[in-house]
């Protein structure tokens, strides 16, 4: 299919004033609460307007979101399809999201499955063992940094820095690459003139790495991912690579940080904190359902008019999925503690455009170390500020904290003072 021959007309939807506005503070302040009133409101599936006034549906329910995820020939991902796009400029703050590329995120059926396919492979050839020695490594080396001066911002000198660090080991790239490529990350993620040229500068070295390894191959990812039966091109390796730097970056990093939070400030979880390494599955999972990092994700577009939720969807709609809402779904929800080991949360997706394995086994892996190894090195952790002084990034897509300010104790936790004990 071809941009041109995409049907240009805006849906009719419901009248305007129906429509509720997915921007601005009010949006932002309390997510869960606002997710609440939506679904008292309107039901599971929502009219919504985006940046701009743009139109969309936001699918709000549980079994909503399963079945569009179910049913990728109902609504799939190829962006090219939507009928809004004359009310779409080309500076529109959401582009990142919509912004047709050829990469595995807009590719569907077969051609999907081959480009899926082979970064599972490649992913999947990372013993899980290794990746955890990586993670310790990295975690201890990021822990030393800041063990013997008593305070640290757990966001920014931790949490947000691991995903990368060890994405850059498994891509092969040298450790002088890494502090430019982190700035880089940071900047690319952030809606502003920076954006762009830092994203440009990681393609390049995405570029680069890609000619090194067709004419040298490593036992790395992107060697891997040229190697692999499906032959992908050397285009579509650098495209895809750029996408699991992104998707394994702030979904992990906030994952960790959420989970952070969480173990400080909730009562069941600081008073085993010290040490206590079996709550830290439980916090993980209980983020997943409750602050899940990716809140809301663009999405699926209709293949022709149908119906969900009690609502008409006309072909080309845009959805934007709710997985954080779709959580807190009422019919589905678990009840306060029984989260423990329920993972039928949707907070990598589902189906046949979800996370794909075993990228979430991988995440958790990442998570879970680089908590266990902040519990064993600094066991005496606690807030800097009150709780209700920790803030939100006001996101309406991710869900992560500005900071995490802590202190602990620099004489008994000093500068490699406690050798980290491996896991058994």
């Amino acid at each position: 299919m071809t941009e041109s021959s995409i049907p240009r007309s805006a849906p009719d939807g419901d009248a305007p004033d129906t429509a509720v506005r997915l921007y601005g503070a009010t949006v932002t302040r309390d997510p869960a609460e606002f997710y609440r009133e939506l679904r008292r409101d309107h039901g599971p599936v929502v009219p919504v307007l985006l940046d701009g006034d743009v139109p969309a549906w936001f699918v709000i329910g549980y079994r909503e979101v399963n079945h569009i995820t179910n049913n990728p020939m109902l609504f799939a991902r190829d962006c090219r399809r939507w009928n809004a796009w004359d009310r779409v400029p080309d500076d529109w703050p959401l582009m990142p999201y919509v912004g047709w590329t050829p990469s595995v995120m807009f590719a569907e059926g077969e051609e999907h499955q081959r480009r899926a396919g082979a970064i599972g492979d490649a992913l999947d050839a990372v013993h899980r063992t290794e990746l955890a020695a990586i993670c310790e490594e990295l975690a201890d080396g990021l822990i030393d940094e800041f063990a013997g001066n008593g305070e640290a911002d757990l966001v920014a000198q931790y949490s947000h820095r691991i995903p990368l660090l060890v994405m850059a080991r498994l891509f092969g790239l040298p450790d002088s690459d890494v502090p430019t490529l982190v700035q880089d990350v940071a900047e690319s993620l952030d809606a502003d003139e920076k954006a762009v040229a830092a994203h440009q500068r990681i393609q390049q070295r995405m570029t680069d790495l890609v000619a090194e390894r067709r004419l040298r191959p490593l036992p790395d990812f992107p060697s891997r991912l040229l190697a692999h039966p499906a032959g992908l091109s050397a285009e579509e390796v650098i495209i895809d690579l750029l996408v699991v730097m992104a998707a394994a970056q702030q979904p992990t990093g906030n994952w960790i940080g959420n989970a952070l939070r969480l173990m400080l400030v909730d009562d069941h979880f600081s008073m085993t904190f010290q040490g206590g390494r079996s709550s830290v599955d439980q916090a993980l999972t209980q983020v997943l359902w409750e602050d899940t990092p990716t809140q809301n994700f663009i999405g699926r577009w209709a293949v022709h008019g149908c119906r969900l939720g009690g609502r008409d969807i006309r072909s080309g709609d845009l959805l934007v999925m709710g997985l954080a809402a779709a959580n807190a779904d009422p019919q589905v929800r678990p009840e306060a503690g029984a989260a423990t080991g329920n993972r039928a949360h949707l907070s990598f997706g589902h189906g046949e455009h979800g996370c794909p394995f075993p990228a979430p086994e991988h995440a958790e892996v990442i998570a879970r170390t680089a908590i266990e190894v902040l519990l064993d090195r600094l066991p005496d952790i606690e807030l800097a500020v009150p709780p209700d002084g920790l803030e939100w990034r006001p996101s309406f897509w991710m869900r992560g904290l500005h900071a995490l300010p802590v202190t602990f104790s620099p004489a008994a936790h000093g500068l490699g003072a406690v050798p980290f004990t491996p896991r058994a």
